[in-house]
């Protein structure tokens, strides 16, 4: 590889997202102590350059109830990050595009951990919703569709 052709790519790396991590905002996963997918989940998030501080919970209930989020569409884990939570296998680019369009919202969810979502292994015929919880406790809705390609 040339000199040049080094720099460019160093310079065009450099401008991609997530590559600047002191931007990111600081992410909070609170977890089970004895969950893998978590971590998983957590892992995707820190290589995209987020700020992630895991903390082993003995009372998740506790800490979803703390948050308000919804009983019907509670996931494995819960993470705050940019004032909103998120809540179990939420996709890295429902996330950003969350902090990036900075709707009002309380959050984002994956209810259960629907197979092939992020941290959950790679199902090419994954099938699950997003869903946004309203500030207001208005009724959740659709924020993303995830299907087959």
């Amino acid at each position: 590889m040339k000199r040049r052709e080094f720099i460019c790519l160093a310079a065009s790396a450099a401008l991609l997202p997530g590559a600047a991590s002191a931007s990111m905002p600081e992410m909070v996963v609170h977890k089970d102590p004895y969950c893998g997918c978590c971590e998983a989940w957590a892992s995707a998030f820190s290589d995209a350059g987020f700020a992630v501080d895991l903390r082993n919970e003995d009372d998740m209930d506790a800490v979803k109830s703390k948050l308000k989020v919804p009983a019907s569409i509670r996931g494995c884990h819960t993470a705050t990050v940019g004032g909103y939570f998120l809540e179990g296998h939420v996709p890295l680019e429902a996330a950003q595009r969350l902090l990036a369009e900075k709707p009002a919202l309380a959050g984002l969810a994956v209810a259960g951990m629907p197979r092939g979502s992020l941290g959950m292994g790679t199902d090419p015929g994954a099938s699950y919703d997003v869903m946004a919880v309203p500030k207001d406790a208005g009724a959740p809705y659709v924020y993303v569709a995830v299907r087959p390609k």
